[in-house]
């Protein structure tokens, strides 16, 4: 399995906008093929941001690589630059294989 994440730093202030924009885009994801599983976590707080973990779960890497070329990508991801101004710097990504049995 492959988790790919991305840690966001939210100006303070803007976490329930920040919230609404991922709690009601369409993602595109379901029916993807490799993907299993969204979360989006929510950290700790610091003076000038929150910080917020986006998690998708994937069969492979192969499989999340495919999508992020894929026309669904783009659609998920076409509204996401105009709200620059909720960020305190840009997204950062991780990408892990899982471990299995440990």
């Amino acid at each position: 399995m492959y988790v790919a994440m991305n840690r966001f730093h939210v100006l303070r202030g803007s976490e329930e906008a920040f919230e609404t924009l991922w709690r009601d885009r369409d993602s595109h994801l379901e029916g993807t093929p490799g993907f299993l599983e969204f979360r989006m976590l929510r950290g700790a707080s610091g003076e000038n941001h929150t910080l917020y973990i986006s998690q998708s779960r994937w069969k492979d890497e192969a499989t999340f690589r495919d999508w992020m070329t894929s026309d669904n990508f783009r659609r998920a991801h076409r509204d996401v630059g105009g709200a620059r101004e909720m960020y305190d710097g840009p997204p950062v990504f991780e990408g892990c294989e899982a471990l299995e049995g440990i």
